[in-house]
C-alpha cells in the first residue's frame, strides 16, 4: 500500500485499485472511503515498455521526474494504469516535436491539463466565447 498521499509528485491517484482510500479525517460524500467494484486492470513496468517500445529505466525516470503515474503492487514493483503507454507517447512527441527537455515537458504538461480543465468547465457552464478555440 502507498503509504504517500494521494496525487502527491504526480504518483498515485485517488480512488485506483482496490485499496481503500481516505482523504480526510471527517467523512463527506467526496472523502468517504471508495472500493473498486471491478479490479483495475494495472499494466507492470515491463508490459508498458513493450508498448511504448521505450526502455524501462526511461520509464522510471518518468515516474521519478513525475511526468507518468505509478503505484507500487505488494512486491513493491511499479505497476502503471492502462493509459500509460499513450502518456508516454504524449511525452515523447512534446520532446521530439518540440525539442523540449524533461523538466519543461513536465511543465507543458500541466499547462495542458489546466487548458483542458478550463475548457471542461466553459463546456458545463455552457458559455461561448466569440472567438472559435485555439487549439
Amino acid at each position: 500500500m502507498n503509504d504517500r498521499p494521494a496525487r502527491a509528485a504526480g504518483i498515485g491517484r485517488a480512488g485506483m485499485g482496490d485499496r481503500p482510500v481516505r482523504t480526510g479525517t471527517g467523512l463527506t460524500a467526496e472523502t468517504a472511503v471508495r472500493y473498486a467494484l471491478v479490479p483495475v486492470r494495472r499494466l507492470s513496468l515491463d508490459a508498458v515498455a513493450r508498448h511504448s517500445g521505450l526502455h524501462p529505466d526511461l520509464i522510471r525516470r518518468f515516474v521519478a521526474l513525475g511526468l507518468v503515474d505509478a503505484d507500487r503492487d505488494a512486491a513493491g514493483h511499479l505497476v502503471f494504469d492502462p493509459t500509460a503507454p499513450a502518456v508516454l507517447a504524449r511525452i515523447q512527441r512534446l520532446r521530439s516535436g518540440l525539442c523540449l527537455n524533461y523538466a519543461s515537458i513536465g511543465l507543458v504538461l500541466d499547462l495542458l491539463d489546466r487548458i483542458s480543465l478550463l475548457e471542461a468547465a466553459l463546456r458545463e457552464r455552457g458559455t461561448r466565447s466569440e472567438n472559435p478555440p485555439w487549439t
